[in-house]
């Protein structure tokens, strides 16, 4: 954090991150010093808004003076949007080229610099979570659907300094590869520019191997050597290519001829010209360098378990062309276009640090009190009693009559009717996670206070519908808000008195 300071990362958080509203009330206030703690958090192994609390534990509070609450920062990243992602992004690039100059971080970035563009997909465990959703991936080798989020990340590499992050964005898990690579690469070849970098190589596989891609590269002043998918243009143009122009290139397990010098290789070089993305506004003319080894699927006598009658008669090769403007010979274009893995050494920084942990549901704010705020129904009596249902001297109930509304099976007769003035219930103090587990609550009143009634042989139990417990109060009671009243019962049938409830506190 001291070299962020003196790079000036709190100089161009203040001059580049604005809020022009918020969605709650001071949630962006003091957002330089907010920002600094998440970069602090995250320093320090936070990946989620509950970690940032690392910073205010142990020895934290001597190396920090002042820290915010997890919380409090929390609020501060949901006010974001993605034209804030886009001013951070500005703040990342201004930010790396000052540490540049004052570290290594780019060493020989004057001679040569490469930039890599790649994605990776990062699961979630829930469909809550805003823009997951299912997307292709690779898991032990094998292409499977998975549901998360898609990540598309643009490095900064030199032949003496590691990758680093020139440019992130998070996309939903259904995304194409490529959406949005063209943008992304521009950014990251001028960041490079910017930073000195005489030599600029973008590398890309089959995702990248678009003209938008190529186009951005070749504008932004920069090379590409982008992987081309297989089609019969590009197969035709493989076929073409002369048997004695094919070269050995080391390759693993690969042993060197003491005689000759020569690489004795399951791996051989060609290449040939190429016109890539005929008949568009993003044609290009450039050289088309072909990779081809031996399939290992094809038996050839070699392998355990195989005999000689299962020689091959020819050899089957297997190719892997890719386009480039590269001016090293074929065999070192290859070799530099394969180093195009080192950007999965960022990736899995990035997958044990920020990208560790994507919540599967939507978080919501943090209330500005201990309590929610209550509506006027919450605490409010219970209605007063009313009528006892009228005695029917003959025949008893009706057959569409409901049951008596505190009648128990097998007993029958008028409810009774209370005294005295109607009960209060105490306002009881709601907590956070109250209206969460107000449908658990079997019962929210205490026993009733009425004496039983004796039984009624006038008065019958209709069989078909069920009983209710005298003990028993709407729930809805809780939950409806005050511009809608309770219905009332019906004029013909008014219900039996209600009994007298106790005080009762809900917490969570």
């Amino acid at each position: 954090m001291r070299g962020d300071s003196q790079a000036g990362l709190g100089d161009l958080l203040d001059a580049h991150v604005r809020f022009s509203s918020e969605r709650v009330r001071s949630g962006a206030a003091n957002a330089t010093a907010k920002l600094t703690a998440v970069v602090a958090g995250m320093g320090a192994g936070a990946g989620s808004i509950d970690d940032l609390d690392v910073v205010r534990s142990g020895g934290m509070r001597k190396v920090f003076t002042g820290v915010y609450a997890a919380p409090t920062l929390g609020i501060l990243l949901r006010e974001f949007t993605f034209g804030h992602a886009g001013q951070l992004s500005a703040v990342l690039r201004r930010h790396l080229l000052a540490l540049a100059d004052r570290t290594g971080v780019l060493d020989g970035i004057e001679q040569q610099a490469y930039m890599d563009v790649d994605s990776l997909l990062r699961p979630v465990s829930g469909h809550a979570k805003q823009g997951a959703s299912f997307g292709h991936t690779k898991i032990s080798g094998k292409a499977v659907l998975r549901r998360g989020l898609s990540a598309l990340a643009t490095a900064i590499s030199t032949p003496a300094a590691a990758p680093v992050v020139a440019g992130i964005r998070l996309r939903a898990g259904k995304a194409g590869s490529g959406r949005g690579a063209a943008s992304m690469v521009r950014e990251a070849v001028l960041l490079a520019k910017a930073a000195g970098a005489g030599r600029v190589l973008v590398r890309g596989d089959s995702a990248y191997g678009s003209g938008a891609v190529v186009t951005a590269a070749r504008n932004a002043g920069a090379m590409f050597s982008v992987v081309l998918v297989k089609n019969p243009a590009v197969t035709a143009a493989i076929s073409g290519i002369d048997e004695d122009a094919w070269v050995p290139v080391r390759y693993p397990n690969a042993v060197q001829d003491p005689d000759t010098g020569e690489w004795i290789s399951d791996a051989q070089v060609a290449e040939t010209t190429y016109t890539a993305f005929s008949g568009t506004p993003n044609e290009v003319t450039a050289r088309l360098v072909v990779r081809r080894v031996k399939d290992k699927n094809q038996p050839d006598g070699s392998q355990p378990g195989q005999s000689a009658q299962q020689e091959q008669l020819f050899t089957v090769w297997r190719h892997h062309p890719f386009l480039t403007d590269n001016d090293e010979p074929a065999p070192a274009a290859d070799i530099t276009h394969r180093r195009h893995a080192v950007v999965e050494t960022l990736f899995s920084d990035l997958i044990d640090g920020p990208l560790a942990h994507l919540p599967s549901g939507l978080s919501p704010r943090t209330p500005p009190g201990p309590y929610w705020p209550r509506s006027p129904t919450t605490c409010r009596a219970p209605p007063p009693p009313s009528p006892p249902q009228p005695h029917r001297p003959a025949g008893g109930p009706r057959r569409h009559d409901p049951p008596p509304h505190h009648q128990h099976p097998g007993q029958a007769g008028p409810p009774a009717t209370p005294t005295g003035p109607p009960p209060t219930r105490a306002c009881p103090p709601v907590r956070v996670l109250a209206s969460t587990v107000a449908h658990r609550v079997p019962d929210l009143t205490g026993p009733s206070e009425h004496p039983a009634r004796p039984p009624n042989p006038t008065h019958g139990h209709h069989p078909r519908s069920p009983p209710r417990s005298p003990t028993t109060t709407h729930l809805d009671e809780l939950d409806r808000p005050a511009d809608h009243p309770r219905p009332t019962p019906r004029q013909d049938h008014p219900s039996p008195a209600r009994t007298a409830t106790s005080p009762s506190t809900i917490e969570a």
